[in-house]
């Protein structure tokens, strides 16, 4: 008999707005008339995947978080769980809470509102059968790396800027997360490739931004008008 796997939803919110200046974290911005958190949300929500999500948020802010969703009637199924020191941490908190051994967790930042439904459905189907999908892009532009003060040239061909969701099965992204924490893990990829597994790339898509800068929530409202 096959085993049908259930997908999770781990959305990673810990971001505290200071390169927006902003007042309150760039996840509660307003984009389109409701929070930047909300079309993330609703963007798993309503994928055919349909995953469980599991929202992960500083403590400081899960009030604040329960306001908004009263405010804007926001009744999208999640659980919210408090976050951790660093990203690591707070992904880790997130896995604890997932004890199905067939599931297929996708973990994805807050502030990338604009992932659509077709690359979240494909790349939960790709992990099931290959182990991992992790999304990213070519590079638009020139790269250059420097190397004791002195830069060259990167083949821009070679070069891809990750994205996410990334998405892995369960056994290899839970094991991973029993590694002590290094700085050097940026994203899950980096944690899950720390035990040896090949990490696949999965092609993303340039609108899938991510929400860091001011100018970044009118060029998403732009992307959200043209869609």
């Amino acid at each position: 008999m096959t085993v049908t796997p259930k997908f999770f939803a781990i959305i990673v919110a810990g971001g505290t707005g200071t390169r927006m200046q902003a007042t309150v974290p760039k996840q509660f911005l307003l984009l389109a008339g409701k929070p930047v958190l909300m079309h993330t949300i609703e963007a798993f929500h309503s994928s055919a995947a349909n995953p469980a999500i599991i929202l992960v948020l500083s403590a400081d802010y899960h009030t604040y978080w329960k306001e908004l969703c009263a405010e804007y009637h926001f009744k999208v199924p999640h659980q919210l769980i408090t976050g951790g020191e660093t990203r690591f941490h707070s992904v880790k908190n997130g896995l604890d809470l997932i004890t199905d051994t067939d599931a297929v967790i996708t973990v994805h930042d807050a502030v990338r509102p604009l992932i659509s439904r077709t690359i979240i459905e494909n790349t939960y189907q790709y992990a099931a059968e290959h182990g991992n999908a992790v999304t990213a892009v070519k590079s638009r532009d020139s790269v250059r790396l420097i190397e004791v003060s002195i830069s060259r040239s990167l083949v821009r061909d070679d070069v891809y800027l990750v994205q996410t969701p990334q998405t892995f099965q369960s056994a290899q992204i839970k094991k991973a997360y029993e590694q002590v924490f290094d700085s050097k893990f940026t994203d899950d990829a980096s944690v899950v490739e720390e035990t040896g597994v090949k990490i696949n790339l999965f092609e993303g898509s340039h609108q899938n931004i991510k929400i860091t800068f001011p100018e970044d929530i009118a060029i998403a409202e732009a992307i959200l008008k043209s869609r």
